[in-house]
């Protein structure tokens, strides 16, 4: 999708979460885009890619409807994440770092500094953050070497708000999401730290405790 067609996800992603379109609702492509000011190509768009992470269900031929999920299948699905993105991590750790797997998380970190170096956020670095953010966790996973722990992710990305990628920004409060995404961006951080070190057990833990930022945080914030 374009930067465009993953905006507008976002946007409904975040909808869909604050109950605006509550569970077991029918979504209709012209509605969601009058509501959302664009036009009915994102929607749909956005439509097939929320249908992928577990947000929607088919609903008919062309309709789409919000599936039905708790606090607790959410926290769950996370954690689940957050384990299997450890056990990946540590296995990396372990096996050492090759140059090429260095050169790329330090890209993505330094990607990250460049959207938080001005001290806030507007509005097309949250599409940003989200690129970014997936790109240092898939490029962890990959070098694992294990299509067991990356089958197993994938399954789990198709829960709702499990992936990397279904981030959720308060547009309405920037300055709290900025604050997540500092201490989100210290722990890639951490994260590469051990990895280059070659602490599997640190590593392991970082990104366990890096998937929940989103679900225990908020309070901090």
């Amino acid at each position: 999708m374009g930067n465009n067609d993953k905006s507008v996800a976002s946007r409904l992603r975040k909808l869909i979460e604050d109950g605006f379109y509550p569970q077991g609702e029918r979504l209709g492509e012209e509605a969601v885009a009058n509501r959302l000011g664009v036009s009915r190509t994102p929607v749909r768009l956005a439509f097939r890619s929320l249908e992928q992470e577990g947000l929607l269900k088919r609903a008919g031929k062309r309709g789409y409807m919000v599936r039905e999920f708790t606090n607790a299948d959410i926290y769950c699905a996370v954690e689940v994440r957050g384990a299997l993105e450890g056990l990946a991590a540590k296995r990396v750790a372990e096996r050492g770092m090759a140059d090429d797997l260095r050169g790329d998380l330090l890209f993505w970190i330094q990607k990250g500094q460049g959207v938080l170096e001005k001290g806030f956020l507007e509005d097309e670095d949250v599409e940003r953050w989200i690129e970014l953010n997936y790109r240092f966790h898939e490029r962890i996973v990959s070098a694992a070497g294990s299509a067991v722990i990356g089958d197993a992710i994938a399954r789990n990305n198709h829960l709702p708000f499990a992936a990397a990628a279904s981030i959720v920004i308060d547009d309405n409060d920037l300055i709290k999401e900025f604050r997540k995404l500092q201490l989100a961006q210290l722990h890639h951080e951490l994260i590469f730290q051990a990895l280059d070190n070659g602490e599997g057990a640190r590593a392991e833990m970082l990104m366990r405790e890096h998937a929940l930022i989103g679900l225990r945080y908020q309070e901090l914030f």
